[in-house]
């Protein structure tokens, strides 16, 4: 499902501020070498995650889901002087690349990379966020909110990823898979929580801005 039309989005596009030349370089790779390049953020999407990144100004960031680590270095351009993100993935090849890359810019030591089950490594991080992103696997969705939210800062900001599901979420009754229904439970289990104020961006394929008010 589109949710714009092609034409708004193509215009919408051609009325962003452009990218790095490396990560367009990095994008078009994905593009072409790969067969999941969906999971990319992607341009537009990429520059809306720097955006949000700029306008808090984070000292420190937390992403699950590294994949390519095109999304890193998006949120990355809004880190304070002294900043950090750091970004969790099981996938060693796909991290390997996203070095890579990140080796080329000068936000390479504002980096830190880890490897394994994100749930295990949570609960170890000793930091206080000001900024998640979460764009991982979908049925822990609502895990990866639980681990984190007690490590977010009052007035920290949460992102959650591909929360629209190409439409599927619209449609449970046809599409009852579990990553499917574990998206729309998360979703209404943000809308419930009352310690958040949030909002659902049409944008992509969903992005869900969380801000937390209270403990």
């Amino acid at each position: 499902m589109d949710i714009v039309s092609g034409e708004i989005q193509k215009y919408a596009e051609e009325h962003t501020s452009a990218e790095s030349n490396l990560l367009t370089e990095l994008l078009e790779k994905t593009y072409s070498e790969r067969s999941d390049k969906s999971m990319l953020s992607g341009f537009y999407q990429g520059r809306l995650l720097s955006m949000l990144s700029k306008m808090l100004h984070p000292r420190r960031i937390l992403e699950i889901g590294t994949y390519m680590g095109y999304s890193a270095l998006c949120l990355a351009e809004g880190l304070a002087d002294d900043g950090k993100i750091i970004t969790l993935d099981m996938q060693p090849e796909t991290n390997e690349i996203a070095k890579e890359f990140w080796a080329r810019t000068l936000l390479y030591s504002k980096i830190e990379s880890y490897l394994g089950n994100a749930p295990d490594i949570i609960p170890q991080l000793g930091d206080t966020f000001d900024l998640v992103f979460i764009d991982a696997d979908k049925p822990n969705y609502a895990n990866y909110y639980d681990l984190v939210f007690p490590k977010l800062r009052i007035g920290g900001i949460i992102l959650a990823d591909n929360v629209l599901w190409s439409g599927k979420v619209l449609d449970l009754e046809t599409y009852n898979d579990e990553s499917t229904v574990a998206l729309d439970e998360f979703n209404k289990k943000v809308q419930a929580d009352n310690r958040v104020s949030n909002i659902l961006f049409a944008v992509r394929d969903g992005l869900l801005t969380i801000r937390k008010e209270r403990d």
